[in-house]
């Protein structure tokens, strides 16, 4: 019997392996530690919440994840197969999708062309520049996009003049394009009002249940309230790991995080 092949193996991996796996994952800018021997592990479906004050070394974990920032040592693990030396679009294709907090939209174009073009982009066909017909898969899916994030209303709006609100839910859009396997939420209801922040818990929680990710948030309710775990850094390193009431009320989170410190 011939051995199997690697897409196969890969394949067999990925159906028992964890998500996400961060085996002592450091990165330093110079003599400066921005992380330091992170260890996670992130079941398929599993919500966790990242947590820290600034500087704590959250953002720069996602770039690690994202390929960004290549990691200065460690390794990572997407599904079973190690994905630590791989450039960020080979991540994407294997289906790992971010958010920024800084808005990467293209404001002239609609709410519907800008989901359109995410999904086009995560296509095989992302290089045709083929009108596309109403019946377009790709076209379906941007509008079934469009509902999830309750943009319906607004879906051929330019995206310049869009509520910040309303951009920021495309955002989340535009990252669930291709069906992703896992997703990263850097800071998603910053900027938010109380109502649209309640709105974001309810897309967020909505989402398929086999879709899991992970979110950096400065608002700890809005954390708490969409994740099932949580992770707590603080200075580079892991500082606590628990459920979100074990960490709501945890006296050494509350003197470091809830203590008036100054959180992002």
């Amino acid at each position: 019997m011939n051995a199997p092949s690697a897409i196969s193996e890969r394949l067999t991996a990925t159906g028992t392996a964890n998500a996400l796996e961060m085996r002592g994952v450091s990165k330093f800018f110079g003599a400066l530690a921005a992380m330091q021997d992170i260890s996670i592990t992130v079941r398929p479906g599993e919500r966790r919440a990242v947590l820290g004050s600034n500087g704590a070394g959250k953002t720069t974990l996602f770039n690690c994840v994202t390929g960004d920032f290549p990691p200065t040592g460690g390794t990572i693990r997407f599904f079973g197969e190690d994905i630590t030396n791989f450039p960020p679009y080979e991540r994407i294709r294997r289906g790992l999708r971010r958010t920024y907090q800084i808005s990467l939209l293209f404001p002239e174009l609609s709410v519907i062309d800008n989901i359109y073009l995410a999904c086009a982009g995560v296509s095989r066909r992302r290089f045709s520049f083929l009108r596309p017909r109403r019946d377009d898969a790709l076209v379906a899916s941007a509008e079934n996009l469009v509902h999830l994030v309750r943009l319906d209303e607004v879906k051929d709006t330019k995206v310049a003049v869009l509520a910040y609100g309303q951009q920021r839910q495309l955002e989340i859009a535009m990252a669930l394009s291709g069906a992703p396997r896992f997703i990263l939420f850097d800071e998603p209801a910053a900027g938010l009002s109380p109502t649209e922040r309640g709105e974001l818990v309810e897309i967020l929680t909505g989402l398929p249940s086999h879709m899991g990710y992970i979110i950096i948030e400065h608002d700890m309710d809005v954390a708490l309230r969409v994740a099932e775990s949580v992770t707590m850094m603080h200075n580079g390193r892991i500082f606590k790991e628990g459920k979100p009431a074990e960490i709501e009320n945890d006296e050494e989170v509350q003197a470091l995080y809830l203590g008036g410190a100054e959180h992002g």
